[in-house]
């Protein structure tokens, strides 16, 4: 039993330092290009271990099996050191590879390289034949070099009691292999933007696992969000001529200086339902009072019905996609502007705070590599705290995280901060409703009042933008997504850097934000390339869409379409001019998924 254990445990011990020594490679081979230092390279490797864990448990599945079945038979030596030599040059192949492309790609090793197979002379042309052996020696070197340390034999028979006890040991270390893959018993599972860690993102790149990065990014391919292209290329650009716009011109001035503090809260789920926008009184009193204090943008839809979507529009000003999260596709999600990166460069200082798990979605690496400058999650809270919901911690204790933060901060800042308790299971410490989904935005709006009221008191106030919106919206009771409202949220802006109340009754999207925030802060959107300046006389054409699941939504002036592109029909249609709405709602898209295809 001993001298199988010991095999096992060498197999993936092996695995993890050639993990070890590959991100080593990795760097010294970029040192011309990033420089770092030895403190750096101890963090890469601390930070990527979560990733080479889970890959070294997927390496270790057929040894334990082959462990278990030669418990019982022999089994010819020739299997395993088919396995080690596939792993091998697996390996070889992932680690000589990624460190080759990155230079030229500045993104970790994923399946975009396997595109280029299908055009081999294009592929190679910018490279001589001397870099392309000197890589396949290369290949061919580590793998053998990896092949040789793996251990490749154990003692295989067994008798009696002694084999059914040990297969039945090592039958227990499977759950404990799949959840180690998994990444824990916690909502997200594992995922490349876990490792990141730092505003380097050559650093960031760095610790992550090149196997794992190209297997994952197999769970979005090309169908998924390429295919939408129905028209010529000056046809879709004459169609959304006037839907996008990239410069500011003679904006109404909302507020009284141009450089305040910004806190954006983005509220999970709440929807316009929730409020007296929605028709629905007393369930958000605060935000229905704040509405009547502030700017009140009463007719802004959401792009998206999930938060990892929500987030990206938000922050960044991007469109969403039907089928895809750009969230959770680094190598695009780090090309993305941000409000925090253009911010950055106006001396403002960045953080994000969420009271969950920061790594679901990736979360973590698209707030790292977009400009924010700390995140804080559910792991900088106490036990008790982590365990105040079931989504992490409490609204009410995150509030008063973000308070703390706010009158302790350096100015300039921009705060990001996105609250979870309205959310489903919706356990939230109150009860003023039967309705536990009505009870859980009553919440939502207390800790919004209560964080309001004590803002107000302190010196922090006269200077302060609080931008509050939702993420999405929700489908409560009968909404679905043929009805408007279903994506209609509450945009409001207050504070004291709030020149007057105002009601701007424009329809918009909530990617609209970041143009018409830097607008107000008289500063360049160009590199927002979809987010429109609402205020600016430029936005002439006024318009909507949202998307999810291979469908979208469009509503202007003349009405409001649902059309399923599976489907390929209309879910609904009213107003007097769809033809001509379908039209620029299906340019929209294939203008939007092609600028995401070339990022």
């Amino acid at each position: 039993m001993r001298n199988r254990l010991v095999y096992l445990l060498k197999t993936y011990l092996w695995t993890m330092l050639v993990f070890i020594i590959g991100k080593i490679v990795f760097l010294l081979c970029n040192m011309t290009s990033h420089s770092f230092t030895i403190g750096d390279v101890v963090d890469v490797i601390w930070h990527g271990m979560t990733l080479d864990l889970s890959v070294a448990l997927y390496f270790i599945c057929l040894p334990l099996l082959l462990v278990i079945i030669g418990l019982w038979i022999n089994l010819p030596r020739i299997i395993i050191l088919i396995y080690v030599a596939f792993i091998a040059g697996m390996m070889a192949l992932a680690f000589v590879i990624d460190t080759s492309l990155y230079p030229f790609w500045g993104f970790k090793l994923n399946n975009t390289c396997l595109q280029y197979l299908e055009t081999p002379k294009e592929a190679f042309a910018s490279v001589s034949i001397g870099y392309l052996l000197l890589r396949l020696v290369a290949i061919v070197v580590v793998a053998v070099i990896i092949y040789l340390g793996y251990p490749k034999r154990w003692k295989q028979n067994a008798q009696g009691w002694a084999r059914i006890l040990e297969s039945g040991l090592y039958l227990l270390f499977i759950p404990f292999i799949i959840i180690g893959i998994r990444g824990g018993l916690g909502e997200s599972t594992t995922n490349v933007g876990q490792v990141f860690y730092s505003q380097n993102l050559f650093l960031n790149h760095a610790a992550i696992n090149p196997i794992f990065s190209f297997f994952s990014s197999f769970e979005h391919g090309e169908k998924d969000y390429f295919h939408y292209n129905y028209f010529d290329d000056s046809t879709c650009q004459q169609l959304v001529e006037n839907v996008y716009t990239t410069e500011s011109v003679n904006c109404d001035t909302l507020l009284n200086t141009q450089q305040p503090d910004i806190i954006i809260i983005l509220m999970e789920s709440c929807g316009s339902v929730f409020t007296a926008q929605g028709g629905r009184e007393g369930i958000m009193p605060n935000l229905d009072r704040l509405a009547k204090e502030g700017v009140f943008f009463t007719q802004c839809y959401a792009n998206s019905w999930r938060t990892d979507r929500g987030a990206v529009c938000t922050l960044s000003g991007w469109p969403s996609f039907p089928n895809v999260s750009v969230m959770k596709m680094p190598d695009k999600s780090q090309t993305m502007p941000s409000l925090a990166k253009t911010l950055k460069q106006q001396h403002y200082n960045t953080s994000f705070l969420y009271g969950g798990d920061i790594n679901f979605t990736n979360m973590r690496g698209y707030l790292m590599a977009t400009g924010w400058d700390s995140v804080t999650s559910i792991e900088d809270f106490t036990k008790e705290q982590q365990n105040s919901g079931r989504w992490g911690v409490r609204d009410d204790i995150t509030f008063d995280t973000l308070y703390r933060m706010v009158t302790t901060a350096q100015h300039p800042f921009l705060f990001g901060y996105l609250t979870l308790s309205s959310h489903e299971p919706w356990d939230v410490p109150v009860k003023h409703f039967d309705d536990e989904i009505l009870n859980a935005f009553y919440y939502l709006d207390q800790c919004i009042g209560t964080f309001i009221n004590k803002m107000k008191k302190t010196r922090e106030w006269d200077n302060l933008l609080i931008v509050m919106l939702a993420d999405h919206g929700y489908q409560h009771q009968e909404l679905d997504e043929t009805k408007p409202l279903r994506n209609l949220i509450p945009v409001i802006w207050t504070g004291g850097a709030i020149k007057a109340p105002r009601r701007i009754e424009t329809i918009c999207n909530q990617s609209d934000l970041a143009a018409t925030l830097l607008g107000q802060l008289g500063l360049s959107h160009k590199d927002f390339t979809f987010s429109r300046d609402v205020l600016s006389q430029t936005y002439r054409y006024p318009l909507a869409v949202h998307n999810y699941n291979n469908a979208q939504s469009m509503i202007d002036s003349t009405g409001f379409i649902l059309y399923d592109f599976d489907a390929e029909q209309f879910l609904k249609a009213e107003g007097n001019d769809t033809e001509r709405m379908q039209k620029v709602n299906k340019a929209i898209l294939q203008k939007t998924t092609n600028n995401l295809k070339y990022r």
